[in-house]
């Protein structure tokens, strides 16, 4: 099936920032790919009533053989993909002298290792395409480091050095691409660390934290910017 709408895949997206993601791309008119890795039925929760614009596939970015596969599947589905949204992540927190390998592999094989794998995948297809948007979530522990999150911040800066040597190499194929800090969000994975939503909202301008919601519709916006390249575009109250 060909559809005349633009096409956005987002990795991670059936919980979290990732929901919210769906519902403001579905409501902008695009069809989405929701990528999830456990969540089979909130993903096609997500897409129920609405499953001509949208397709869920289970992949883990982890592994290429399944990414290369979920953009098979969306070639196939829809012949063409104009968005990606890199938002699959998982944080192993730990202090690093009792972080352990096992967790420090896990968290960089998603958060960066995956990233690596969705961009290499889709580049061809989004080149095929005309071209298109590829949007990284990052963090502001990326930036600024946090104790306990030594795997984490880790990975969040090197998916910034990620993106700007891709927007470096694929704007020639008129592919864009930025990367995003959304702030701490009360999201199942922020709400777990009542710590660390404490000193966000105290960092913040505003004393208050950031609403999914909101940086759902703002990267909504960022993917429709065709003029826009190598950027770390900080949707936080917080100043860096």
């Amino acid at each position: 099936m060909r559809i005349a709408g633009k096409i956005v895949l987002i990795t991670g997206a059936s919980h979290g920032l990732g929901r919210h993601l769906t519902e403001a791309f579905l409501g902008k008119g695009y069809a989405v790919i929701v990528n999830y890795l456990t969540s089979e039925a909130s993903a096609r929760e997500l897409l129920s009533g609405r499953e001509r614009h949208g397709l869920a596939i289970r992949a883990d970015v982890g592994d290429s053989v399944q990414v290369s596969a979920m953009i098979r599947q969306t070639k196939d589905r829809f012949g063409r993909l104009d968005v990606v949204i890199n938002n699959a992540g998982v944080a192993k927190d730990n202090l690093l002298l009792r972080q352990s390998e096992e967790e420090w592999d896990a968290t960089i094989e998603t958060n960066l290792t995956g990233c690596f794998h969705v961009i290499r995948e889709a580049a061809p297809l989004m080149k095929s395409s005309g071209g298109g948007h590829i949007i990284n979530i990052s963090s502001y522990s990326g930036v600024k480091g946090k104790v306990g999150q030594a795997a984490y911040s880790a990975s969040k800066a090197a998916l910034i050095g990620l993106t700007v040597s891709a927007a470096r190499e694929l704007a020639g194929y008129n592919i864009r691409v930025n990367a995003v800090l959304p702030g701490y969000m009360m999201t199942e994975m922020g709400a777990s660390a009542a710590k660390a939503m404490k000193q966000a909202k105290e960092e913040s301008l505003l004393r208050t934290l950031t609403d999914p919601a909101d940086i759902a519709r703002g990267i909504t916006a960022i993917a429709e910017m065709d003029y826009v390249t190598g950027q770390i575009i900080s949707l936080d109250s917080r100043i860096r």
